[in-house]
């Protein structure tokens, strides 16, 4: 996916806290955003942080182009993300996009997709959801977390398709991992695209194999610096090395080592 690439100073319009870890940062450009497809990512340069010298990868969450607003999911897990999500609104925040390949999308309407995540692995399957929405195509969303807590998005998702939820402590939905939910063994469906922890990714592409489904997940590598160069996002495949950030994020499971 061959896309010209931009380095934009995008003005925060608003910064949603969502839990103790999580925000949901709403980015506005002066001029109309580029084209960015479900999966893509951007690359944010961290101001004003000593210790945060590179940018870091966050999903592409949604882009409201009536808006010209580019939603961004954040999980502080390092200093990095921590002082992201302290940003205000009338804050400027750098971004390089749009970067990497993104999930496939239906081509003709009818399609019925199930889109699995995790945590803050949920984040490009809302605009993904959307986009197959708009396409004519039936989104299913299986989302799940360790608690309650940790759903994010949820009144989001239901604009768009189904949600089903999986909590591992029971808190919310059925008790326990997403391949263990019984929409599993009541539906059929065309194509199936997840993003999350590997392990989860994982359990996901084992139950596609099973069931002859096509299956897609988006890669959380460490994308250093998102356009091919460092190699620090390396990830064996059955085709030999890959650079996440350049030939993925988004991948067809077939091609991982996982399966084999």
């Amino acid at each position: 996916m061959k896309m010209k690439k931009y380095v934009l100073d995008l003005e925060v319009v608003s910064n949603e806290v969502l839990s103790n870890i999580h925000a949901l940062i709403k980015l506005r450009a002066t001029d109309p955003l580029p084209e960015m497809y479900p999966g893509q990512f951007v690359e944010v340069r961290v101001e004003d942080s000593p210790s945060t010298f590179l940018r870091r990868p966050i999903s592409v969450n949604f882009v409201d182009h009536r808006k010209n607003q580019l939603w961004l999911l954040i999980a502080a897990i390092g200093e990095g993300t921590r002082h992201l999500i302290r940003l205000r609104a009338g804050d400027r925040l750098n971004c390089l996009l749009p970067l990497g390949n993104g999930f496939t999308l239906p081509e003709s309407p009818g399609v019925k997709m199930l889109l699995v995540g995790g945590g803050v692995g949920v984040a490009p399957l809302l605009y993904m959801g959307s986009e197959i929405k708009k396409k004519g195509g039936e989104p299913v969303f299986l989302l799940g977390a360790r608690s309650k807590e940790g759903l994010l998005e949820m009144d989001l998702f239901k604009q768009f398709g189904r949600v089903y939820i999986t909590t591992e402590d029971g808190s919310v939905g059925e008790k326990g991992f997403v391949t263990q939910h019984t929409v599993l063994n009541e539906e059929r469906f065309d194509r199936i695209a997840t993003c999350g922890p590997k392990p989860m990714m994982m359990s996901v592409a084992r139950y596609a194999e099973r069931a002859g489904i096509e299956c897609e997940a988006s890669l959380e590598n460490n994308m250093a610096c998102g356009i091919g160069a460092c190699l620090c996002c390396v990830e064996k495949t059955i085709d030999g090395n890959i650079r996440v950030c350049q030939e993925g994020p988004v991948l067809n499971t077939r091609k991982l080592l996982w399966l084999h």
